[in-house]
C-alpha cells in the first residue's frame, strides 16, 4: 500500500515494493519499544523513507552519462565484425599518403618553428614517445616536452594550422 502512490523512473512497481520490504526489514531490526512509538507507526515511517529515497535516487541524473553511454568495446567489435578483420589496418597507399601529409604539414609550418622544434614535430608525428624523441634528438625528456609545448602554442596561434589539423583527423 505504501508503494502505490510512487513511481520509480526506470523501474516498476515491484521494485518499489522490494524497497518497501527493505524498509520493513530495517524497522524489524531497529525497533525499540521503549521509545514510546508503536511498531506499526515506526515501520510505516521506515518503509516510506526507503521508498522515497529510492525514488529520489532514480530521479537524480548523477549517473545518466554512464547509464546512457555505449561501451566502445561493443561498438568496435560490431564494426570489425561487419567490415571484416582488416578494418583498422591501413593500406600501403593510405600509409604513403599519411606520410606525405605529415611532411607537407611540417614543411608548411616549419618556418615558424625552430630547428629543434621542427625535428621534434617530425618525431612526434612519427608516433615516438617522449623518451624515444629525446634519445633520437640527443636531448633530455624535459627539453622535448618543452619543445612540444612551444610547438602547440605556436601552431595554435596560426589559423591555417587549425584547419590543417582538423583535416588530418
Amino acid at each position: 500500500m505504501c508503494a502505490r502512490p510512487y513511481f520509480l523512473i526506470g523501474g516498476d512497481s515491484e521494485d518499489l515494493i522490494q524497497e518497501g520490504m527493505i524498509g520493513l526489514l530495517f524497522a524489524i531490526r531497529e525497533y525499540d519499544s521503549e521509545k514510546g512509538a508503536s511498531f506499526r507507526t515506526y515501520a510505516r515511517i521506515c518503509i516510506l523513507n526507503r521508498i522515497k529515497s529510492a525514488v529520489r535516487s532514480a530521479q537524480r541524473m548523477k549517473n545518466a552519462p554512464l547509464n546512457d553511454g555505449i561501451p566502445l568495446d561493443d561498438v568496435l567489435s560490431d564494426e570489425s565484425q561487419s567490415l571484416g578483420t582488416n578494418y583498422y589496418a591501413r593500406s600501403p597507399e593510405e600509409q604513403v599518403l599519411a606520410r606525405e601529409t605529415d611532411r607537407e604539414f611540417i614543411s608548411a609550418y616549419s618556418r615558424c618553428l625552430s630547428k629543434l622544434e621542427a625535428e621534434i614535430l617530425a618525431l612526434f608525428l612519427d608516433g615516438l614517445s617522449y623518451e624515444e624523441m629525446a634519445e633520437a634528438s640527443g636531448r633530455d625528456v624535459k627539453a622535448v616536452d618543452n619543445a612540444v609545448q612551444r610547438i602547440r602554442r605556436k601552431l595554435a596561434k596560426l589559423p591555417q594550422a587549425k584547419t590543417a589539423q582538423a583535416d588530418r583527423k
